[in-house]
């Protein structure tokens, strides 16, 4: 028989992340850092409007676009935290999850051969995604003596005549990296210059602790440049409801649209009348988690020190990426020597791109008692590196 496969997506790599938890499903009494998952519950007045929705037979189709009044609640949404403003009609649609509007943004973009600027550690899906739609992933490759931000000059290095997309992905996934509005500014002029386009994933955008976060749309001239993608799984603690959004230039959402029309049809409709209800009053329920989240920050990174563990400060998410070079391990042997020895799961740095070697990712989306034991365990296990 011939081969059933395509070559493109048998030669991609599977999840770092995915595969390693594999090995945690099979394990007892495992206590896991590893998922980027909030533990609080879906607000309850949210979870009462998605009921409200099915108990009233609203589990049609809505449009490809999403439910306009949705629409009109991001638009507003954006509006108040930054200023700017979409049209509902035909600059914000919405995604099963921010992980669709990812690929529907490569696909609609890119042309063979096209490059995409990707700074890495960052999220899984980026390189994949550029690669499925006959892109070229060019890394640039974050450093830990910057905090993990992406400058102006790496972006201005890796630009070559076949760069078109530079993905912006802050705050950040590994890292709990940010970048602030000087960084912006000159991030912005480099994509001027080069008459680039950015896809900026600001699905932590809520879940900053320095200070508020900044859009690069927000930058004049980059409103137009920009696919601006957002969701409501981090922020409003609703992961299995499958929910994001994409805004941006009515000529490329509409192509977005129609390959989501094709691919999906709409985003689930329980799911939408519930996120109108989140971001029409949910932003309470935001804070309340943001300022936990911000109290476990704290936490971690003061017992790391205690513990000689280094690690830089994020000011984002809800991931700390500590340095475990000084121990002689590799991340991977790091991470399953943990596992095994301690039944505590965090995932290598590597799953992130190959330059998150030395590190390892630790969410602190989990309770405080979780996160108590956890940190005991992890202090044992380094105790015995040091002998």
């Amino acid at each position: 028989m011939r081969n059933p496969l395509s070559n493109k997506i048998t030669e991609i790599k599977p999840s770092g992340i995915r595969k390693f938890f594999d090995i945690v499903q099979e394990m007892d009494d495992v206590i896991s850092l590893g998922v980027g998952e909030p533990d609080f519950d879906t607000p309850w007045h949210i979870c009462e409007e998605g009921i409200y929705s099915l108990e009233k037979g609203r589990t049609f189709y809505t449009s490809n676009s999403g439910l306009k009044d949705l629409r009109v609640e991001i638009s507003n949404y954006i509006g108040r935290t930054q200023n700017v403003f979409y049209d509902q009609a035909d600059e914000i649609f919405i995604t099963v999850g921010g992980s669709e509007a990812i690929d529907l943004a490569m696909r609609a973009m890119i042309n063979p051969g096209d490059e995409v600027l990707i700074p890495q550690p960052s999220y899984v899906s980026y390189e994949p995604c550029t690669i499925l739609a006959d892109g070229k992933p060019v890394i640039i490759e974050l450093k830990e003596e910057n905090d993990f931000r992406l400058t102006a000059q790496e972006v201005e290095d890796a630009v070559t005549d076949k760069t078109k997309i530079l993905v912006l992905p802050f705050p950040n996934n590994p890292t709990g990296a940010i970048l602030e509005q000087k960084d912006l500014e000159e991030i912005a002029e480099v994509v001027k210059k080069h008459d680039l386009y950015v896809i900026s994933d600001e699905i932590y955008s809520a879940l900053s602790y320095k200070e508020k976060h900044v859009s690069i749309v927000t930058i004049p001239g980059m409103k137009e440049r920009t696919i601006l993608i957002n969701g409501f799984s981090k922020a409003y603690a609703m992961t299995g409801w499958r929910l994001g959004y994409a805004c941006g230039p009515k000529e490329i959402i509409k192509q977005m649209v129609k390959i989501h029309q094709f691919c999906i049809m709409c985003a689930p409709t329980t799911s939408q009348y519930a996120a109108i209800e989140a971001l029409k009053n949910g932003d309470d329920d935001v804070e309340m988690m943001r300022k936990e989240y911000n109290r476990r920050r704290l936490f971690l990174l003061s017992e790391f020190k205690k513990m000689g563990l280094e690690c830089f400060e994020p000011f984002g998410a809800f991931y700390v990426f500590p340095s475990i070079k000084k121990y002689g391990l590799t991340s991977d042997e790091f991470a399953v020597k943990l596992l095994e020895q301690e039944k505590l799961a965090v995932v290598p740095g590597t799953a992130f791109g190959d330059c998150g070697e030395g590190f390892i990712r630790i969410s602190y989306a989990y309770s405080m008692d979780n996160l108590k034991v956890a940190l005991e365990r992890l202090k044992r296990f380094i105790s015995t590196l040091q002998k």
